[in-house]
């Protein structure tokens, strides 16, 4: 009797163990697609896909390899230094089920209890946008330099346009260091590209036109992927602008043609707040060859009676980056607030983080920023050999110090532009 009890009692545990197991259908695929597929998908910047079992199940040691390392999935910000939404970090549990998963032998378990297909399986993350901002033609770079090129596309729309958010698909990834798209409300940009034979025109550092203090309407750099914005928040481009597309090539070792695309998405919603990107940099510094700590650090004070809230933000450096923090103290206050800290800055894996919740920035506030850089032979990206001086800089091999902030402000009306438009 008492062996009985016992067998079953063995039974029930191990049945219960069994069913413990992570199996893909039940475990693995949603986490899967809520932290992975957003960069492992066809002809993205991941090297494979992970939209199918077969595709997990193939790469599941390797999987296994980069999440107990804590390589992938590549989240930068560290816990407690502000809270976004749309983090793609693991938590334990979920980094320790992938391994045992992987353990077990990537067990596919009950096809049954497979989640519904979420992620786009087209070339656009968010799906169709609703227009394609396109390069004319397609550009190829001169070889072993950085380059800057202007594009000037036209503007079809006869009303304002709310943009809630920008998927960049590069026509040619080893070549294309970032994008961004730039305003140009006084047709100047036509004009220079009409001066200058080939495709666009030459725009080292800028898009060399006069730009308003709401000219910028979305970046992309290696590792961005597009993030909405909240409802009642877009970026406007007025009734008549003109889109610069800007694009940094750095075809260092081989060149090849390029037509980067731009997916905008327009507001389905009625706007409330414009949003605008305010930076705050240090250009004046020089790392020194040979130092692996070298600090930078910049400060931003916001305008009397312009209180804003920080949406978005999004911090920049180049190769010798190793850390970057930014932060803010309320007036009359002595203690910093965090915004964000990137302790393993990582050119590779950089984009735009929208905050949680909205963070109040009273006027008067201090918003600092601070960037640590290695210029020694210790570190593994440093481009330059001999080592040498690297100060701020447009091209890929020197520095930069900068954080964007995406804001509201309360006041709108106390800027030096036209309210805002509804449609």
């Amino acid at each position: 009797m008492r062996i009985a009890i016992f067998l079953i009692i063995v039974g029930v545990l191990g049945g219960d163990r069994a069913s413990a197991q992570p199996t893909y259908s039940r475990e693995v695929s949603r986490i899967v697609a809520e932290k992975c597929q957003i960069c492992h998908r066809p002809n993205d910047i991941a090297p494979f896909s992970l939209l199918s079992y077969e595709d997990a199940q193939t790469w599941a040691e390797d999987i296994k390899r980069v999440v107990s390392e804590r390589i992938m999935p590549p989240w930068k910000p560290v816990e407690g230094h502000g809270e976004f939404r749309d983090s793609y970090a693991l938590s334990e549990e979920q980094r320790q089920t992938l391994i045992q998963w992987a353990d077990a032998g990537a067990p596919l378990g009950d096809p049954a209890e497979l989640p519904e297909v979420t992620a786009p399986t087209g070339e656009w993350q968010l799906g169709d946008p609703d227009m394609v901002v396109t390069m004319p033609e397609s550009y190829t770079p001169p070889r072993g330099k950085d380059d800057y090129r202007c594009f000037v596309v036209s503007n079809p729309f006869d009303e304002p346009m709310y943009v809630k958010t920008a998927d960049v698909i590069p026509g040619n990834r080893r070549i294309v260091h970032h994008v961004i798209l730039y305003l140009d409300t006084r047709g100047q940009g036509a004009k220079l590209d009409e001066a200058e034979p080939g495709p666009g025109y030459t725009c080292f550092g800028g898009p060399g036109v006069d730009l308003d203090i709401n000219a910028a309407v979305a970046g992309w750099a290696p590792g961005s992927a597009p993030k909405r914005l909240p409802d009642g928040i877009a970026v406007q481009i007025p009734k008549g602008a003109q889109v610069i597309m800007q694009v940094h090539y750095y075809a260092r070792g081989v060149t090849a043609e390029d037509q980067t695309r731009v997916g905008l998405y327009f507001a389905k919603e009625r706007i409330e707040r414009r949003l605008f990107y305010v930076p705050v940099l240090n250009t004046r510094f020089t790392i020194p060859p040979g130092n692996a700590i070298y600090p930078v650090t910049a400060n931003f004070p916001i305008p009397p009676l312009l209180d804003a809230r920080a949406i978005q933000i999004f911090p920049h450096m180049h190769l010798l980056g190793r850390q970057i923090i930014v932060e803010y103290t309320e007036p009359r206050q002595t203690t910093p607030k965090p915004l964000i800290r990137i302790d393993d800055w990582d050119f590779n894996w950089q984009g735009f983080y929208n905050f949680k919740d909205p963070v109040p920035l009273p006027a008067l506030s201090n918003i600092r920023l601070r960037c640590t850089f290695d210029n020694s032979e210790g570190n593994p990206r440093n481009p330059s050999n001999p080592l040498k001086p690297v100060g701020w800089g447009e091209g890929t091999e020197d520095e930069m110090c900068v954080a964007f902030l995406g804001v509201v402000f309360e006041r709108e009306n106390l800027l030096p532009f036209s309210t805002i438009q509804q449609r």
